[in-house]
């Protein structure tokens, strides 16, 4: 896993996220998302680092768009706009987040082994207030 540092886009994966984001048409960009977090969410065996990162990436994406939410900002994230997403999101962002701090999940496994578990959680937990508050 090319990681730099423990920003939702700070990693090579991460960043191919956004760039297949914008090479999609506008039109299918939601649905991009909606697969990243429902992968994640349907997944009970251990979870994979990459698809655990996609769904951190796509999650904040969705709390970008929520009231209180934190706009992405990084040259990682997508250079094309997204559209306004749809509302359900939000709470499939929340299940989706919850799987990914949940054992076993190998994103987890390797941010508490190097020693930035908490740091990186704490991220987690602040799109998760977002997403949570806007869901309703």
């Amino acid at each position: 896993m090319g990681t730099w540092d423990i920003g939702h886009f700070d990693s090579a994966t991460a960043a191919d996220f956004s760039g297949d984001l914008d090479d999609a048409p506008q039109s299918e960009r939601a649905e991009l998302i909606r697969e990243a977090l429902t992968l994640v969410v349907g997944t009970q065996d251990h979870l994979d680092s990459d698809e655990a990162v996609v769904a951190v990436a796509a999650a904040a994406l969705v709390a970008a768009q929520c009231p209180g939410g934190e706009p992405v900002t990084t040259a990682y994230g997508p250079d094309e706009p997204l559209p306004a997403l749809p509302l359900e999101l939000r709470g499939l962002a929340v299940q989706a987040l919850d799987r990914v701090v949940t054992e076993p999940c190998e994103l987890l496994e390797l941010w508490s082994e190097g020693g930035h578990g908490e740091p990186w959680e704490e991220g987690i937990g602040r799109l998760r207030t977002v997403l949570v508050e806007a869901a309703g």
